[in-house]
């Protein structure tokens, strides 16, 4: 067993049965529902419902929930409750973070949603919350290495990251509701009191920042138009320190009426992006980070992943949410696990297109997506696995990444390389690793067609690739499974990476 194969096999994930599971987070901003399927390690959102309720208002002025913004959420939560029920959906966790911890009557609004709902609320230390964040992002991006913040209404909480564990957060009353005065902004009074606040909270080191929160989510939505960048997907977005200061300035400087029209936006984030953008900008100074990542996981998915074992969190998401994907719609679910094996000695002989634990990761990721078509027009089979890997909430991976695995599902499908040039989501790619991407696609096009999608006819073959050719060994027994058409398609696959295709039979 080879190095990288070594280092992959934890990671690969096992079949689970799923579990649905609820979250309902009540905020300083809003309160919301999340109805999870977790399958494994795969968490997918199947319902997802926010009300904007406002609970933290006034709470820096008066101590108290703001009433308007109490009401609001007690019948959301009955909602919640009512739905939970219909649904089946037993397994519930209700987290309240710092408006409710915060507020003097904090605790009769806890009661009385027991009352009201049966819903029991944990209120969440400012650490607790720190530390579950923190996890979230784990969950979403394992090898996060750096600090975390969170952003919300009421709070910013900052946690280290590193080698795959969580260090001790801090809490700090730093969200807008804490420093703005209603809506309107004191950009010197504000950032005097960021200033006092994170002054020696952030070592200056440099390295990652990742931003989670709606008022952050909102700023890579501005990004996305600011830097024309072409996959609109939060989850794992990067800037440079140097792109992200200047998309602060940018947020800072334009008017309400510019902003509206900016996808993604909406009227509530737009009052306090300027604020969103301040304290970003100084989390940088303070921080010396080189770059920011955002980070659709947060406290939410952090209170999921506390209540899995271990061993579970420690395989790969992607993997994982690659075989949750495609189950339903594969005929044999353990055709993608065989392909992958299939293809590994071939993939390892070409350039490696991330680096060689990344690259075997993404290989396994493809393998199990291939019959992510199966149930797709045949017309259409092409665009509609490229735009469904595309887009797909998956955790643990790049917008590189995506790209990677979109391009490898549309040459699974028999798509030409011409189509996909109208198409930016490529041009993250290099030449280099398109080209891989094709020949993996083209290999996992090869192996469905010789077995039938049948595992154990899958190791009559071997595929392999020497500095001239790719070549398919074709065992004497299995002759008559090798048609004409195979050989186009072992041609195709040899021509993205620059080799002629070979044909022995042994």
């Amino acid at each position: 067993m080879d190095e990288n194969t070594q280092s992959i096999e934890p990671l690969i994930a096992e079949t689970a049965i799923h579990r649905d599971i609820a979250v309902i987070d009540v905020g300083s901003n809003s309160v919301r529902l999340v109805h999870f399927r977790v399958e494994g390690r795969a968490f997918w959102p199947i319902f997802n419902e926010k009300v904007m309720a406002g609970l933290g208002r006034g709470v820096r002025e008066t101590g108290k929930l703001h009433e308007e913004g109490r009401e609001v959420a007690l019948k959301a939560l009955k909602r919640f409750q009512r739905l939970l029920d219909a649904k089946g959906v037993v397994e519930r966790h209700v987290v309240a973070t710092a408006a409710v911890r915060n507020a003097a009557d904090g605790p009769k609004f806890v009661a009385d949603v027991g009352d009201m709902t049966g819903l029991e609320i944990r209120v969440l230390s400012g650490e607790d919350e720190a530390r579950l964040s923190a996890m979230g992002v784990l969950a979403g991006i394992p090898d996060a290495c750096g600090v975390m913040g969170d952003l919300g209404g009421s709070s910013l909480e900052l946690t280290p990251l590193g080698d795959g564990a969580v260090g001790r957060g801090r809490t700090f009353a730093l969200g807008p509701q804490a420093v703005m005065s209603g809506d309107t902004l004191d950009s010197a009074a504000a950032q005097a009191a960021i200033d006092e606040q994170l002054a020696g909270a952030l070592d200056g080191k440099g390295g990652a920042f990742y931003a989670i929160g709606g008022a952050w989510r909102a700023m890579a939505q501005l990004a996305f138009a600011r830097f024309d960048h072409p996959l609109h997907v939060v989850h794992q977005f990067e800037l440079s320190a140097e792109e992200a200061l200047e998309l602060a300035r940018l947020a800072s400087r334009l008017s309400a009426a510019s902003l509206t029209g900016v996808p993604g936006l909406s009227s509530r984030r737009i009052a306090t992006l300027p604020y969103a953008a301040l304290l970003l900008r100084r989390v940088i100074r303070h921080g010396g980070f080189d770059r920011v990542i955002f980070s659709a996981y947060g406290v939410r998915e952090g209170v999921l992943a506390d209540g899995l074992p271990p061993d579970l969190l420690a395989t790969d998401p992607l993997i994982a949410g690659a075989e949750a994907m495609s189950r339903p719609s594969s005929p044999a679910p353990d055709f993608g696990r065989a392909l992958a094996a299939w293809i590994a000695p071939a993939m390892r002989e070409v350039e490696t297109a991330f680096d060689p634990v990344r690259d075997r990761v993404l290989q396994e990721a493809a393998a199990r997506l291939t019959d992510l078509g199966a149930r797709f027009h045949p017309d259409h089979r092409a665009d509609l696995a490229r735009d469904t890997v595309l887009y797909a909430p998956f955790a643990g991976v790049t917008h590189a990444e995506r790209a990677f695995l979109a391009a490898a599902m549309h040459y699974r499908y028999a798509g030409k390389r011409t189509l996909l040039e109208g198409h930016a989501e490529f041009d993250l790619l290099t030449a280099d690793q398109h080209n891989v991407a094709q020949m993996m696609g083209c290999a996992l096009r090869l192996g469905a067609k010789l077995s039938g999608r049948a595992p154990r006819l899958l190791d009559r073959f071997n595929l392999s690739v020497t500095p001239d050719a790719v070549r398919l060994a074709v065992d004497e027994s299995v002759r008559d499974l090798y048609v004409e058409r195979s050989l186009s398609l072992l041609d195709n696959l040899a021509r993205a990476i620059g080799r002629e295709g070979r044909v022995d039979y042994v």
